[in-house]
């Protein structure tokens, strides 16, 4: 027999082995393999582009990409891993988290969404006041039937700079027909001198809300492809945040208020290049994304790459 013959025998053994091999991986695996596959372009160096793009939300000067708070509260939608709450708790401490604010504010981040509750409160605080930190607080808060406005009360007064009512109880109110509750919690933000907004996991909060003609100062809605592996294969065991985001493209298209996109990587399926691009080429004036410590100077980076290029967008900037 040939060496000839011997090496293409090597080969179709090695490729039979590999198929065999892929069979039996997991889904983790699966998802890493697809992403490898796609061989994203490197990251340029951090000097390579100046300064992160800012857009307007009323008086307040937002950078375009900013944090998310869902991490270091211990928040992930992490599928059917239950480790990972408590990974998150135990690794974000306090130090770890004035350390991930300060590497966003040397990159250009100015401002982080994070949730009303007395752990965000008590670190943004001691930022501000130990660590000279100036980085903005736009606060996630709830409300009830019975009571619309006593989270923005509290969030006010500890600080933030806007508030905005929570996706999930928005989506609740819109489809039960109290938008005019979710203009009560609006017109009270703004009476008090900070900039107020709505968010929705459904388009349908939006479309109620500009029915209404409440006066928002901006719209937080989620953005994201289906172009990953999850949700391709098994839609039914994933989190599918934007369940219709060409419909919420279209929409937003004629909306003139300020739109913050969030859930854009889809719970870190997709990778920032694509779901960066996909937010803003898709009408997002601004990104919300959730990022640890060591994610956030590729992100601001990958960001900043993206808006200097050109961007395939229809919806005018807002912001």
């Amino acid at each position: 027999m040939s060496s000839e013959t011997n090496r293409r025998s090597f080969l179709k053994k090695s490729v039979a082995a590999s198929a065999g091999a892929a069979l039996g991986l997991s889904f983790e695996e699966k998802a890493l393999m697809a992403q490898a596959a796609k061989k994203p372009a490197p990251v340029a160096s951090a000097g390579a582009i100046k300064g992160l793009p800012m857009g307007k939300i009323g008086k307040v000067k937002i950078s375009r990409v900013f944090a998310g708070g869902n991490l270091i509260s211990g928040f992930a939608h992490s599928r059917d891993l239950i480790y990972v709450s408590p990974l998150l708790n135990n690794y974000f401490t306090d130090d770890k988290v004035m350390e991930t604010f300060e590497i966003c504010e040397e990159v250009g981040i100015n401002s982080a969404i994070l949730r009303l509750d007395d752990h965000c409160i008590r670190i943004i605080n001691r930022y501000w006041n130990n660590r000279g930190g100036k980085l903005q607080w736009i606060a996630q808060v709830k409300m009830t039937t019975n009571d619309p406005i006593s989270e923005a009360k509290k969030a006010i007064d500890n600080g933030a700079i806007g508030a905005y009512v929570h996706g999930g109880v928005a989506d609740r109110f819109a489809a039960g027909g109290r938008v005019d509750l979710l203009g009560k919690a609006v017109d009270y933000i703004k009476k008090n001198g900070a900039i107020a907004g709505v968010a929705g996991h459904s388009i349908e909060v939006p479309m109620a809300c500009e029915k209404a003609r409440l006066d928002v100062d901006f719209y937080m809605k989620t953005l994201h492809s289906h172009n990953y592996w999850s949700a391709e294969r098994q839609p039914e065991n994933d989190n599918i945040w934007s369940k219709t985001p060409e419909k919420t493209a279209e929409f937003m298209k004629n909306v003139k208020k300020p739109w913050i996109a969030y859930k854009v990587m889809a719970a870190g399926a997709i990778h920032p290049r694509d779901a960066f691009k996909y937010a803003y080429e898709n009408g997002a004036d601004f990104i919300c994304a959730g990022m640890f410590d060591f994610q956030v100077r590729e992100d601001v980076i990958i960001a900043k790459e993206i808006l200097a290029g050109k961007i395939n967008r229809q919806r005018p900037w807002c912001a």
